[in-house]
């Protein structure tokens, strides 16, 4: 079943933010994966961000999950307001998923090059649309673990 959900960004805040999110609403962090639990992305970063968060999930409200990452400096990130967050989408197919990246990258002035296989097993990418509204496309296949 496609979903919507909200995605935050951070510079290494992640955790902090989601466990004040979590007192807020009343709920728990059903979720946390750090980048050093990925090889192909950990052997890639200095050790103070092995333990950064990869992502994150809490639900809110009505069944709506809040999302997040901690923005890599050693990647060149560097978080701003406009940066801070986007609206993910997770699609039923990777065909609803190219569809979407195509048409909200029309007049994008920024984006992933488009949808690509990722390390943690989805077919992602994501965009800035014509109006400043920044969209993740997140497709994983029923198979994938």
């Amino acid at each position: 079943m496609a979903t919507v959900s909200t995605y935050i960004n951070t510079q290494g805040r992640t955790e902090e933010a989601f466990n004040y999110y979590a007192n807020v609403f009343g709920t728990e962090i059903t979720s946390i994966q750090r980048f050093k639990d990925m090889p192909q992305l950990a052997s890639q970063l200095p050790d103070h961000e092995q333990n950064g968060v990869l992502h994150i999930v809490l639900p809110i409200l009505g069944g709506h999950l809040l999302m997040g990452t901690d923005m890599l400096e050693s990647a060149g990130h560097q978080l701003h307001v406009g940066n801070n967050f986007s609206i993910n989408l997770q699609p039923d197919s990777k065909a609803d998923a190219d569809r979407f990246y195509n048409l909200l990258s029309v007049g994008s002035t920024e984006n992933s090059g488009g949808m690509n296989d990722m390390p943690w097993g989805a077919y992602w990418g994501s965009c800035l649309d014509q109006f400043g509204i920044r969209w993740m496309i997140n497709f994983v296949s029923h198979g994938a673990a």
